[in-house]
């Protein structure tokens, strides 16, 4: 059918920006000589990262253990969790699942580290970690050089824990006034994770991988410094308004939500059938990632949600209050896709104003 004979809310993925995007960061990742991650945050959905490891990436990145578990089962076995798992029972369920994959997970405190050492006490296989670097985000991992030395002398003497690498996230990189911060921001970032990097070294640690990422990075063939391995950006594949606005185009948004008009109150004001629970009521408040608004509508540039309530999406235009009745359809860009996503049970593919395609979003609601 025409994807507008869907019934509303509906998300969209149109194909052919999804695979020109996918090629795209690949083709990057291949120029650069560094191995390609991709967080599988932004999407949820298994058939989609196998298609990124079919088109060349190492491996995938996710969130949480319970979307490793879903990817795991899915057929993907190269899974790294870009994020510091606490707590027996999260870490027994990575225990079992490396018994059948390759999976890593990150680390940055010592107390941290000797919950993983009792937890793989006894296991066929190392704990495989990487310790996160703070590199300005103000969010977790290591910020002093003295608790990463001490970190990594605990972790010499640790029987059940392998330190495979590194890995940081520069998600700065947002809030950047424009791209040519954008681009100090990401070597800065590099160079910061390459620091600790050396400092593994000195300590007679030598680290298999080196990882970094972000995608408003890596939409600008910024340079890759020598002796990063790989990047994990994660909202290439579909973009959002806010990514749109740091790469400096709609033409890379493959997701959008579609909706349907359902009340015109007023010469200005028009109410479609999505709202915060298929939206999101996010933004961006700064830098070249700031937006105006709640989303975009998709073909009119000026036109944005001004507000939304549960299942209500508010806007104030006249023009588009004219031109549109009740029962149209339209789509709504988001300004943030990942916990759009989230959101939704099913994504449908389009191909040329056709759904090929719907695909289940399985690692929805993964929060464990």
């Amino acid at each position: 059918m025409n994807y507008m004979e869907l019934d509303t809310p509906a998300l969209i993925i149109d194909r052919e920006i999804m695979m020109d995007n996918l090629r795209f960061m690949q083709d990057y990742a291949d120029r650069k000589k560094v191995a390609l991650r991709p967080h599988t945050k932004t999407h949820k959905m298994p058939k989609l990262a196998l298609i990124q490891e079919n088109l060349g990436a190492k491996g995938i990145t996710v969130a949480k253990v319970g979307e490793a578990e879903v990817m795991a089962a899915a057929g993907l076995k190269n899974i790294f969790i870009a994020n510091e798992i606490v707590g027996a029972v999260k870490l027994a369920r990575i225990r079992k699942l490396a018994e059948s994959i390759d999976i890593s997970f990150g680390l940055d405190s010592i107390d941290q580290a000797k919950m993983i050492e009792a937890a793989f006490e006894g296991a066929d296989k190392k704990a495989q970690v990487l310790i996160e670097i703070e590199v300005g985000e103000e969010r977790s991992g290591v910020i002093e050089q003295d608790d990463y030395i001490k970190l990594l002398h605990y972790l010499k003497t640790c029987k059940n824990i392998y330190l495979k690498g590194i890995f940081s996230h520069d998600g700065n990189s947002y809030g950047a006034a424009d791209i040519s911060e954008c681009r100090n921001i990401h070597l800065t970032a590099q160079k910061r994770t390459l620091e600790f990097a050396r400092l593994a070294k000195e300590e007679g640690m030598e680290l298999e991988t080196v990882s970094i990422g972000s995608t408003p990075s890596m939409m600008h063939d910024f340079p890759i410094l020598e002796g990063v391995t790989e990047i994990r950006p994660g909202t290439y594949i579909f973009m959002d308004a806010s990514q749109a606005n740091a790469y400096g185009s709609l033409d890379r948004n493959a997701a959008t939500v579609l909706t349907t008009i359902i009340s015109r109150p007023t010469a200005e004001r028009v109410i479609t059938d999505v709202g915060a629970k298929g939206i999101t009521a996010q933004t961006r408040s700064k830098g070249f990632c700031a937006t105006q608004g709640l989303g975009l509508i998709k073909g009119w540039p000026d036109v944005e949600i001004f507000d939304v309530y549960d299942e209500h999406a508010i806007i104030y235009n006249q023009q588009f209050r004219d031109h549109v009745k009740v029962g149209d359809k339209v789509e709504i860009i988001p300004n943030h896709i990942c916990p759009v996503v989230n959101l939704h049970e099913y994504a449908y593919l389009v191909s040329k104003g056709q759904v090929i395609e719907k695909i289940s979003v399985e690692c929805r609601g993964k929060l464990l």
